[in-house]
């Protein structure tokens, strides 16, 4: 293992995390508030943080070429219909959510609709923002597990998400979530269909599963 590490700061608390590392769970001696959580993003804007329902905090290194091009198309082919629609917000993976169970998450791609967003506060839409999306994409990468991915949507839906996808282009399949229905499975799709949520959106795989 590389003696070389990435030095992640908040406060008096130091994590070395090896380069080999992709992902690092951490138990704080003491839950995080909302403040400090949001203090120790800021201190490491180039790690992708999050923080599950119980406290433990999720930090994560930047995704390699292959997982970060197929995230631009995915966020880019998104936001023209989103754009187009108007009908509500959309974001990408950088943004962060503040779902009712308390966890903290940041999905690849979300969605919000329009009269949600515009009845936050200027505060609640500067930092996490404290609602579950309407609409979320988790995007697999080469390092993720599949079980926990599912247990994230499983999160998304449970919080209020209308619709969710979770693409894998490891097994070229896509699972489709709503609430209330059995997860369905797409096998090797070429495109999928946002209705009848997101109205006219179809999004084409070319680039994301191959």
């Amino acid at each position: 293992m590389s003696a070389k590490s990435a030095a992640i700061k908040a406060r008096s608390f130091v994590l070395s995390l090896p380069d080999e590392t992709e992902e690092c769970v951490v138990t704080p001696q003491r839950p995080l508030s909302d403040d400090e959580f949001w203090e120790f993003c800021m201190r490491n804007r180039e790690l992708r943080i999050e923080m599950t329902k119980e406290g433990q905090m999720i930090i994560m290194l930047p995704v390699g070429g292959e997982g970060s091009s197929r995230n631009f198309l995915l966020t880019g082919r998104f936001s023209v219909w989103v754009e187009t629609d108007g009908t509500g917000v959309g974001f990408d993976s950088s943004g962060g959510f503040k779902l009712p169970n308390k966890a903290k998450r940041s999905p690849d791609a979300s969605w919000v609709r329009r009269e949600r967003w515009e009845a936050l506060t200027d505060k609640e839409r500067k930092r996490f923002v404290p609602l579950c999306p309407d609409f979320v994409v988790e995007l697999r990468s080469a390092s993720d597990r599949l079980k926990k991915l599912q247990q994230k949507m499983e999160e998304y839906i449970e919080n209020g998400a209308q619709l969710g996808w979770l693409i894998d282009p490891i097994e070229k399949k896509v699972h489709i979530y709503r609430p209330g229905a059995p997860v369905e499975i797409l096998d090797q799709p070429k495109e999928i269909s946002g209705e009848p949520l997101l109205k006219g959106f179809m999004l084409k795989l070319e680039g994301i599963t191959d």
